[in-house]
């Protein structure tokens, strides 16, 4: 008769700051920025609140923390490669960490004590347009403009009561049934039941479109500056 194995004591990992900085990412990304506290991150690492004190100061370096941790998860143009699939890839890359991480939306350009990533990042995105041939000052305007676009949609996907397209029915009948009037609202109610109650339909779809068409403007300008130099 075979005797039973005693386990021993599980090993615990070393609290450190790498280890604070993913539960606190595990954190907000659960319950937003409201939850994440002092002490609910203490919970999630099983120890107690002053210990997490021994490697972050406060909220704030916590948070400068974590934002950098999002910049690390975008993926970069190549300095060297075409800047438009360059920026189309950045752009695709944020959007899909963003919908991972939708508490960032808000954080990503508020933070004034930047770390290594979201310095590498900046850095990347804007060598990339300067490589291209885009001046300081379009380099300024394209950067501008792609992230409000992406942050801007990335708010919008996160705030959206339908995540895919089988719950679009569901809410758009309902919205329907409650304020769209055919006579009051002729137009939206033929958008909702023409587009957005298409069986394939996936408001995501639209990302695409529109970063192209920043795009194509972006190098229509970058072009005439171009051909004006001397």
């Amino acid at each position: 008769m075979s005797k039973a194995v005693s386990k021993g004591p599980a090993v615990r990992v070393p609290l450190s700051r790498d280890r604070v900085l993913e539960a606190a990412m595990t954190v907000a990304d659960s319950g937003g920025l409201d939850a994440l506290t002092i002490r609910s991150l203490a919970a999630e690492l099983g120890v107690k609140p002053m210990s997490v004190y021994h490697h972050v100061a406060n909220k704030d370096e916590i948070l400068d923390g974590i934002v950098d941790r999002v910049f690390a998860e975008i993926e970069l143009p190549e300095p060297d490669g075409d800047w438009r699939a360059g920026m189309t890839h950045r752009a695709g890359s944020a959007r899909r960490a963003l919908g991972r991480h939708s508490w960032a939306i808000a954080l990503l350009q508020s933070r004034v004590n930047p770390g290594p990533a979201t310095l590498r990042h900046h850095n990347a995105v804007i060598g990339a347009l300067r490589t291209a041939g885009f001046s300081v000052k379009l380099t300024a305007h394209a950067f501008a403009l792609i992230d409000s676009y992406v942050f801007g949609f990335a708010l919008s996907e996160a705030a959206l009561p339908i995540h895919g397209p089988d719950t679009v029915p569901e809410v758009a009948a309902s919205m329907m049934q409650q304020y769209f009037s055919p006579d009051a609202y002729p137009h939206l109610l033929e958008f909702t039941t023409e587009h957005v109650m298409r069986p394939d339909y996936q408001f995501g779809d639209e990302f695409d479109f529109g970063l192209a068409v920043i795009l194509d403007g972006l190098a229509g300008i970058q072009s005439k500056s171009a051909s004006r130099m001397p």
